[in-house]
């Protein structure tokens, strides 16, 4: 091999070693979110890709396994929840960068059927969720940690039901597993947000629970305190544009 071509074989080869860092240094950021928040998050996702950022790596599951992966030194740049005390919990531990916490979005509770049914049931105070499950059980998030189920409880027992079905629950680890409970007819009946039913074609929704009947669902992000990624506050002030929060109610998000 003639010298001069080894020689820039040599040069090509410290050319590429030393861009394998700048490469590194563009990884897109780790964003922990709330189950819910899958197809939503991926089109923003998607969005800031197609913008030439490094595109972002979604991880999705009940707020609270994430909240607890995160105390436990989960190596991620953001946190989504789907409600205020998990993100609260993360706060009280000083695990998020200061200054980094705001509203992102909010969402409704929703009763839903397999789409095959023809169940019609309307929320109502004391309306007859019991009789309607027959020998069945209602699909929903567990209500003792995660909040799509604390939201359901909360729901259930403020319009007078939730004594009379307490013990007929089928507690999913969250929404999107009691979602799945509905779309097989393993359950006859689930409680999810609106945007996961929108998310699925083998549910119907059967009622809309009336707002005040429980706590606002709202979704809080933050910036965790461990990040080292240049790119997550960047990504995390483009979720709450005005732009990344059209991406959000495309899927049925929004702040009221």
């Amino acid at each position: 091999m003639p010298a001069i071509v080894r020689k820039l074989l040599v040069l090509l080869g410290i050319a590429v070693l030393g861009a394998v860092p700048a490469r590194a240094e563009q990884r897109g950021p780790l964003v922990l979110a709330a189950a819910s928040m899958q197809e939503a998050l991926t089109d923003a996702a998607n969005r800031w890709a197609a913008l030439r950022h490094p595109r972002p790596v979604m991880s999705f599951s009940a707020s609270s396994a994430l909240a607890r992966q995160v105390e436990a030194g989960a190596k991620a740049d953001l946190f989504i929840s789907a409600d205020e005390e998990w993100m609260d919990y993360l706060q009280s531990k000083a695990l998020l960068r200061p200054g980094t916490r705001a509203r992102l979005t909010e969402n409704r509770l929703v009763l839903v059927a397999p789409a095959t049914s023809k169940l019609a049931l309307r929320i109502a105070p004391r309306f007859a969720l019991a009789r309607a499950l027959g020998t069945g059980r209602l699909a929903m998030a567990d209500p003792a940690t995660v909040p799509a189920g604390r939201y359901g409880k909360a729901a259930l027992a403020t319009l007078g039901v939730w004594p009379a079905i307490a013990g007929r629950i089928a507690p999913a680890e969250n929404v999107r597993a009691a979602l799945a409970l509905v779309e097989r007819g393993a359950a006859p009946l689930g409680i999810v947000y609106a945007t996961d039913a929108r998310a699925s074609a083998k549910v119907r929704v059967v009622g809309v629970f009336p707002a005040s009947s429980h706590p606002p669902i709202t979704y809080p992000v933050a910036l965790l305190k461990a990040s080292a990624n240049p790119q997550a506050e960047a990504f995390r002030r483009f979720l709450i544009s005005h732009e990344g929060r059209a991406i959000l109610a495309r899927r049925g998000f929004g702040l009221r």
